[in-house]
């Protein structure tokens, strides 16, 4: 062995022993919960420990450390779940949390989640109660449905629609509608989850009614319609209506399952109305709350008395029940619909923003932003696999990004606080006003100043 690689291993093992003892950085973190001085303590150490080892020459000593627990003690202390600045100008951005909540539902939701409520009392009479009940008169309201019930999420109501009604028999679908929901999940996988078997028919692009016809058998227990809310079949395509299918399954005695999807309570775009499919005919429609309705996570089955029952009394219904923050924020949103429109939620409104609503926002960014912005045109979508045909032009804020990049501009926002979360098109970084407030506008402009120095 040379006397280097002696001398080396020495220095190593002398750096490794100048590392300080995790009680003693943490001591030195007071301004922070003990829980969290001993866990950034911890975890610099460590890599510090780890970068020695390795021969990167990392530093190990005292002012590093301190800045590197100090750093990572910042980030435990204010948790993994933080607001976000959303630049991308998508608004029913699934990885950001889908529709942002009118003040009125976050509202409610605070009020009745910091202390106690009627959620299963009735107050008249003081006995039990059902926490569907602060829900179902406003659907019905809505949509004309006889009767509904929410739980956590669409993927769970046609899980619940499928157990309660199909479970151990046939349900028959086309080949065209057997989707993907995103996060891998697949009509199959959900269909075998309740019970159900499934039975596919026609072609992928095309499917007629004969095709349900003849398929159904001794075994069937319902039709199931899946809305193709993110993606659209065009071209040589054929899919019937859904008053055909709903005339076929009456005739037969069958219920027709409706999963629609998004959950448009008034006509956006090309996307099918809640009301629309209950009026053609479908059993059960079952469909978002945080997509097109603006409100919270949730899903709804809407539609006629005696199969909400059956949902209601199947013992997944309890698991999959909501809470009572979600039930005050639906609850919120519902009563807005009913009572303000489409205007009085952000999501909605984002939609059907203006030219001059839109340049406004993208001037404040610029200015904020510096001699690298300029305000150029762009299209977004409206995302959460959600009208897929649809796209939003309008003014948005182009951001040159050389140096250093525009990868490494995007992660220096996302590491910011407020993180903001753009877009990066054309190698240019792109910040859209569509899905910012006026307040956000300006701090993300400033953020993009900040981290370019």
């Amino acid at each position: 062995m040379s006397n280097a690689s002696v001398s080396e291993g020495e220095e190593q093992r002398e750096r490794l022993r100048g590392l300080p003892a995790v009680e003693r950085l943490a001591a030195d973190l007071a301004e922070f919960p003990r829980p969290v001085a001993l866990a950034a303590a911890r975890d610099a150490i460590d890599r510090a420990r780890a970068g020695i080892l390795a021969g990167d020459g990392a530093n190990g000593d005292s002012d590093a450390l301190r800045r590197a627990a100090v750093k990572r003690a910042e980030r435990l202390a204010r948790g993994s779940l933080r607001a976000v600045i959303n630049a991308t100008g998508v608004i029913l951005h699934t990885n950001l949390g889908r529709a942002p909540l009118a003040p009125e539902a976050a509202e409610a939701a605070a009020r009745i989640g910091s202390g106690y409520s009627n959620l299963e009392l009735r107050l008249d009479d003081g006995r039990r109660g059902s926490r569907h009940d602060h829900l179902e008169p406003l659907v019905r309201e809505l949509t004309g449905a006889e009767s509904a019930i929410a739980v956590n999420n669409n993927a769970a109501a046609v899980v619940l629609a499928l157990s309660a009604l199909a479970a151990g028999g046939e349900v028959i679908v086309s080949r065209g509608e057997l989707i993907e929901i995103g996060g891998s999940f697949r009509i199959p996988e959900i269909m075998a989850a309740s019970g159900a078997m499934l039975v596919e028919i026609g072609t992928t692009n095309r499917t007629r009614v004969s095709d349900y016809a003849e398929a159904i058998g001794e075994r069937t227990a319902a039709l199931l319609a899946v809305h193709q809310s993110n993606f659209r079949t065009v071209g040589f395509a054929e899919q019937p209506e859904i008053s055909e299918l709903a005339r076929l399954a009456a005739e037969r005695g069958l219920p027709l399952i409706d999963d629609l999807g998004s959950g448009a309570v008034e006509p956006i775009e090309d996307e099918p109305g809640i009301e629309q499919r209950l009026r053609a005919g479908s059993t059960l429609v079952c469909f978002s709350a945080d997509k097109l309705l603006g409100g919270p996570q949730a899903g709804v089955i809407a539609g006629s008395r005696d199969e909400v029952e059956s949902c209601r009394r199947h013992p997944l219904a309890r698991a999959l029940r909501l809470d009572k923050l979600q039930i005050a924020a639906l609850e919120a949103t519902l009563r807005l619909h009913r009572d303000r429109g489409a205007e009085a939620l952000p999501a909605l409104r984002m939609m059907s923003a203006g030219e001059p609503e839109l340049r406004a926002r993208a001037r404040v960014i610029a200015e904020h932003a510096g001699d690298r912005a300029a305000i150029v045109r762009a299209e977004s979508r409206p995302g959460g696999g959600s009208l897929p045909l649809t796209t939003l032009e309008g003014p948005v804020c182009r951001i040159d990004p050389d140096p250093p990049g525009a990868d490494a501009l995007a992660e220096r926002l996302r590491a910011g606080d407020p993180p903001v979360i753009a877009r990066i098109a054309d190698g240019a970084l792109i910040l859209d006003p569509r899905t910012m407030s006026d307040p956000e506008a300006e701090l993300a402009g400033a953020a993009v100043r900040a981290v370019l120095g």
